[in-house]
């Protein structure tokens, strides 16, 4: 199991790397590990700021499907397109080529609620 130091994590099994005021968001090595198979990822919501906790999107797998909640509240600026055509990059390499959304990171306060590596993987 991957867990980058440079990363923060949720409890919901989303990571976040803040990029000066913008961030990638995506799935843990974890969350896609045990969602299997990764065949669709849909997210409506490109352009709108949607708050901590909020659902943001849906991942699907062959066996499920999973909401996206957002880490910290920001407006999604872009979607990985190279998902449309390889939802599976999303299991190659979660945490490179697999993000799922850039954001516009609006309160980097709350990152502060979130867990580092060490204390994401002492929560699995």
């Amino acid at each position: 199991m991957n867990f980058p130091e440079n990363i923060k994590y949720t409890s919901e099994h989303e990571w976040i790397r803040v990029e000066g005021d913008e961030a990638f968001v995506g799935i843990t090595d974890y969350a896609q590990s045990e969602l299997g198979e990764i065949v669709f990822v849909d997210v409506p919501t490109e352009g709108e700021t949607v708050g901590q906790g909020e659902v943001f999107g849906s991942i699907e797998a062959v066996k499920t499907v999973s909401d996206l909640n957002m880490p910290v509240t920001g407006e999604v600026l872009e979607v990985n397109g190279a998902l449309d055509a390889q939802p599976e990059l999303v299991n190659n390499d979660p945490y490179g080529e697999g993000w799922i959304i850039r954001i516009a990171v609006k309160d980097a306060s709350e990152l502060d609620k979130l867990m580092d590596a060490n204390e994401y993987e002492a929560s699995l």
